[in-house]
């Protein structure tokens, strides 16, 4: 990091950073010595990542800091979000800090805002100085500091929370306000409507008539011929029956034979 002339932090979210470090002395003793560092230039790497940052420090050599830090909690951050509810107009606004005033007091509230208290950080240096706090850790910290006022989304990266989530809230909040119907609004009822619009409006519309479709009339299938069964008369091996009720002269002849056959009968022939 380049050295710093004056304040390390100029907007909301660094000078907030510094600020909640500096409120809590456990930190008191050393963070002095670390702001001298971080003027001269002696944080040569400062990375930010979700629950760490890692840093090089220059001192009478090159030190290795890492710190850790616990993500902000669920009800902690939904009860951000739920009050800085439809007041984040923009991402712009939210990282700029062009936020109104109670959102700001919420977000860089002390016990239950953005800000990390000492009980949520951890660190550690590869330097000799076994201090609780020494003035390389110090100098990350205001680093972070120095790091937000350019590029604030890096806190909620650091804290595991979605900064989109503010804006989504205020979003959802104009959408609600703009489908909902205001208290006490008149609603016009078709004769307003007829009377401003000059038309005739229904109050059921007529249907469209439905179009009959009529059925195709059913043809039945033409019978295919079968062939005629023979007659009993023609079968293999049957003779010919004749119906003698038919011939007058075939009963007569049969008349006869009888009375032939009676007479030799008789006659003992």
């Amino acid at each position: 990091m380049p050295s710093l002339k004056g304040a390390i932090a100029h907007a909301f979210w660094g000078k907030s950073w510094c600020k909640n470090l500096e409120s809590y002395c456990d930190f008191s003793n050393r963070l002095p010595r670390g702001r001298s560092y971080v003027r001269s230039g002696a944080v040569l790497h400062l990375a930010i990542s979700e629950g760490r940052v890692v840093a090089k420090v220059q001192g009478s050599s090159l030190y290795e800091v890492s710190i850790a830090i616990k993500p902000l909690g669920v009800s902690r951050w939904n009860a951000l979000v739920e009050a800085s509810r439809g007041d984040v107009t923009s991402l712009d606004a939210l990282l700029s800090g062009a936020l109104p005033p109670s959102v700001l007091r919420v977000i860089a509230d002390r016990a239950n805002g953005m800000f990390p208290a000492p009980r949520e950080i951890s660190f550690a240096c590869s330097c000799p100085d076994y201090a609780s706090m020494c003035k390389h850790v110090a100098a990350t910290l205001y680093g972070v500091g120095a790091r937000l006022d350019t590029r604030p989304e890096l806190l909620f990266v650091l804290r595991g929370r979605d900064h989109h989530a503010l804006v989504a809230q205020a979003a959802a909040a104009a959408v609600a306000d703009a489908t909902s119907t205001p208290v006490g609004a008149k609603l016009l009822d078709g004769d307003s409507l007829e009377t401003i619009f000059g038309i005739a409006i229904d109050a059921e519309p007529t249907p469209p008539p439905q179009s009959v479709v009529r059925a195709a009339p059913k043809t039945r299938p033409a019978k295919t011929p079968t062939a005629s069964k023979p007659s009993k008369a023609k079968k293999r091996g049957s003779p010919a029956r004749v119906d003698r009720g038919s011939d007058p002269f075939a009963s007569l002849a049969s008349t006869v034979r009888d009375a032939v056959s009676r007479a030799f009968a008789r006659s003992g022939r």
